[in-house]
């Protein structure tokens, strides 16, 4: 059976077998040195023919870089001036006694043992897979899983449910637009993918769930813009029968079991201010907080609340949610809905920062449907459109809602921030471009005129 790379250093003076890929070949006059790489990390087999059987001395002249090899051969300690302080297996290496090679490969379009010589965006996520075999690529991706693997601990110990809600959703205005989906048995009608679970979460609250999470996966036809992917993943919780101080140290709670998790030993700084107070100090509304912002191994949390509730967007000339119109107003501000006086009303949202980037945010939700009518109104929805877009939340409202609120965790970011990345696509296993194309299976890609036949859609040409 298979050891792992790493296991070897426990395993001095026994017979193992080894399988994973060629990281590097050394070649030196009769013998040869292998760095074999698998998930676990590099270890370096010793080749010598003496040692080899037959078959196995024909085989060395043949591996090159990235073939996938079986090596059985017995591991030694290496002498004081050969350890290699840099390796996790630096203190052994394997005599090799067989080889097979498993599979061959092409030279690869770019290195992969050497990250320095970087290819370019496009080519790098065209061949993915290859790309993922760096090992700051590689170390990434296991961070995330840690990461995730934290966040489900801890809520399986805090007696959450984690329950998934649907993809296949109904188009409602969320402050993007929506992905459409056609309908191939309601010819003229649209599913629309979910830019959050919102509105399915606050059911569960209403079926009586009480205390809920999932890690979800939310869908944005945004154009370009920055650090953004059409499609990310988020940590979704929420809960019933509490206050937004509740929220808070949950939240609190969850940064401090990722951090332990993955930066152990590593202290972080936590302070909150108002939105005001942000604006007021900082002209920003998630102020970078560290002291020492070239320390990469600093960081400092920041939750910003007292978020307005409105905000004029200019460009619609008309008023709009600074987060989602689900948002439950302070209710010393309450009084001012009715006059229409919507600059200075104050929402219970919270969000929170780390080094200057938003990771997460959350409110405590409306849960008087008159008052939720009333805040669809005064963004401009009419009568028929709330009963259109959100008559199936207002319906359920009818039937004993508790008061109830959650927040969201940028999935993609924080773990990017954790793995000293500046672009999330560093931290996903397969992203799109910024322009949300996809190399590895150049998509969006046209489909056949049965397709679209079927779904009762003709295409318009520009």
């Amino acid at each position: 059976m298979k050891v792992n790379n790493i296991e070897t250093v426990n395993k001095i003076g026994e017979n193992v077998v080894l399988k994973g890929w060629v990281n590097t070949v050394r070649k030196m006059s009769k013998m040869a040195f292998v760095d074999l790489r698998d998930r676990s990390g590099i270890v370096q087999v010793v080749l010598i023919p003496s040692e080899l059987d037959e078959a196995s001395q024909a085989l060395m002249t043949e591996i090159k870089p990235e073939y996938v090899l079986e090596i059985s051969g017995i591991v030694n300690k290496r002498g004081e001036k050969q350890i290699n302080p840099d390796m996790a297996t630096g203190t052994v290496e394997v005599l090799a006694k067989s080889i097979k090679i498993l599979n061959q490969a092409e030279t690869p379009p770019f290195e992969i043992d050497n990250e320095e010589h970087q290819a370019n965006e496009e080519l790098r996520l065209k061949y993915r897979y290859l790309d993922l075999r760096h090992a700051r690529m590689a170390n990434n991706i296991k961070v995330r899983h840690a990461v995730i693997r934290a966040m489900r601990e801890f809520f399986y110990g805090q007696d959450f449910l984690e329950i998934e809600t649907p993809f296949l959703s109904k188009s409602t205005p969320e402050g993007a637009r929506d992905f459409l989906v056609p309908s191939r048995n309601y010819n003229g009608k649209f599913y629309a993918l979910p830019q959050s679970p919102q509105q399915y979460k606050q059911m569960l609250m209403v079926a009586g769930m009480e205390k809920y999470f999932q890690i979800v996966r939310c869908f944005r036809d945004e154009d370009q813009r920055g650090d953004r992917q059409a499609e990310f993943t988020q940590l979704d919780v929420e809960m019933s029968f509490v206050e937004q101080n509740d929220i808070i140290a949950l939240a609190e709670k969850i940064v401090a079991a990722v951090m332990q998790a993955v930066k152990p030993g590593i202290k972080y700084s936590l302070t909150s201010m108002t939105y005001a107070e942000a604006m007021a100090k900082y002209n920003s509304d998630k102020p970078d907080m560290r002291q020492d912002k070239n320390d990469p191994n600093e960081y400092a949390f920041l939750w910003v609340t007292d978020f307005p509730m409105f905000e004029y967007k200019e460009g619609d000339k008309r008023w709009g949610a600074v987060h989602h119109p689900f948002t439950a107003l302070n209710p010393e501000d309450l009084h001012l809905l009715e006059k229409k006086e919507l600059e200075p009303i104050r929402a219970w949202q919270y969000d929170l920062v780390l080094n200057g980037n938003e990771i997460g945010g959350g409110s405590i939700r409306t849960h008087d449907p008159k008052i939720l009518h009333k805040v669809f109104e005064v963004l401009g929805h009419s009568d028929k459109e709330i009963q259109g877009k959100f008559g199936h939340l207002l319906e359920a409202f009818k039937y004993g809602v508790p008061p109830h609120g959650g927040i969201a965790f940028g999935l993609d970011r924080f773990v990017a921030i954790l793995c000293g990345e500046t672009s999330i696509r560093e931290v996903m296993a397969f992203p799109k471009t910024s322009d949300n194309r996809d190399p590895l299976m150049d998509s969006p890609s046209e489909v056949d005129q049965e397709q679209l036949n079927e779904l009762g859609i003709s295409l318009k040409k520009k």
